[in-house]
């Protein structure tokens, strides 16, 4: 699980301006393990991307790295609610 979140950081971090705002949180569900990714208001865009491509490519990304470990993983995208 601390690949994936790794994974998930990286990736992130290189597409946001404002590296700080970037949080990731990891919570089990019957379903699996959901990897919420918190940015700033201005960068939701970058990390979703135009039509999700980029948010869909993260998700690819990260399912393969859960996959290899034998965890399922769903990825969520939100607004940090501080801002």
């Amino acid at each position: 699980m601390e690949v994936v979140k790794s994974l998930l950081d990286k990736i992130v971090k290189t597409i946001v301006d404002d590296q700080d705002k970037v949080a990731i949180t990891c919570e089990k569900t019957d379903k699996g393990n959901l990897f919420t990714i918190k940015v700033g208001k201005g960068d939701v865009g970058k990390v979703i991307g135009k039509q999700g491509r980029i948010a869909s490519a993260i998700r690819t990304l990260t399912k393969a790295a859960g996959s290899k470990q034998g965890i399922k993983v769903m990825v969520n995208v939100f607004k940090d609610p501080l801002e």
